[in-house]
């Protein structure tokens, strides 16, 4: 038997606010999220897709970077694995934690107060045995996203702008911040393009067919505004 979804009576209210038998522009939808009412604090703007990909496949995972041209509205706290001069050029980028093994044992012992982490390729045989702790949540540092590189500080500054990763589940799904609700129409139209458009040159070669088979844009406590794809 389906599992039946209780929603809130202020959900609800909200939801009021989609058609839920139209497929949306995505100026409209902007325009649609920023006029849904009772906000009890700046929320944030998701877009949440559902790929055209095998999910059992590993060479058909969604997974890449994207600078977000105004942000992402949220405040990342980076740590960053580096020595001597790498770790002074971090900490006068902005990073809020910087250190060598002692920052490795730190981990080990279930500290992981950060959201994002760089390393110089030189600490990465420190860092290989936080697999296990960082992997599961998003936080392992890679080549691939540009998070081990010998320009830490570059790293760690695009970070703090607004620079942030997506990789789709195992169910095709792939979920990201594409900002807030207080930022104007026209950040969010050119953040959640931003997103779109790196979303799609990441499609994997081995994926075949309709890649981008439903988009849709929501905040944090309310409904999703389903998006016509052939106006994307």
């Amino acid at each position: 038997m389906a599992k039946v979804i209780k929603r809130s009576k202020r959900y609800q209210k909200r939801a009021q606010s989609v058609d839920r038998q139209r497929l949306y522009s995505l100026e409209e939808a902007i325009k649609a999220l920023k006029g849904i009412k009772d906000h009890k604090f700046d929320e944030s703007v998701t877009l949440d897709f559902q790929l055209g990909v095998r999910s059992g496949q590993s060479d058909e995972v969604v997974r890449g970077v994207v600078n977000l041209p105004h942000g992402s509205g949220k405040t990342k706290r980076v740590l960053c694995f580096a020595k001597g001069e790498s770790a002074r050029e971090a900490e006068a980028a902005g990073a809020d934690y910087v250190g060598a093994e002692e920052l490795v044992q730190k981990v080990q012992g279930g500290w992981l107060d950060f959201d994002a982490v760089v390393a110089h390729p030189d600490m990465m045989r420190e860092v290989s045995k936080l697999g296990r702790i960082l992997g599961p949540k998003g936080l392992m540092p890679t080549p691939k996203t540009g998070t081990v590189v010998p320009q830490v500080g570059r790293a760690v500054k695009e970070l703090k702008a607004g620079r942030i990763e997506f990789r789709s589940d195992k169910t095709g799904g792939l979920h990201t911040i594409c900002g807030k609700l207080s930022f104007s129409n026209e950040a969010l139209l050119e953040n959640a393009r931003g997103i779109i458009r790196a979303i799609r040159e990441a499609k994997p070669p081995a994926s075949k067919g309709e890649f981008l088979k439903r988009v849709t844009i929501a905040v944090t406590q309310g409904p999703g505004f389903r998006l016509a794809l052939d106006k994307l």
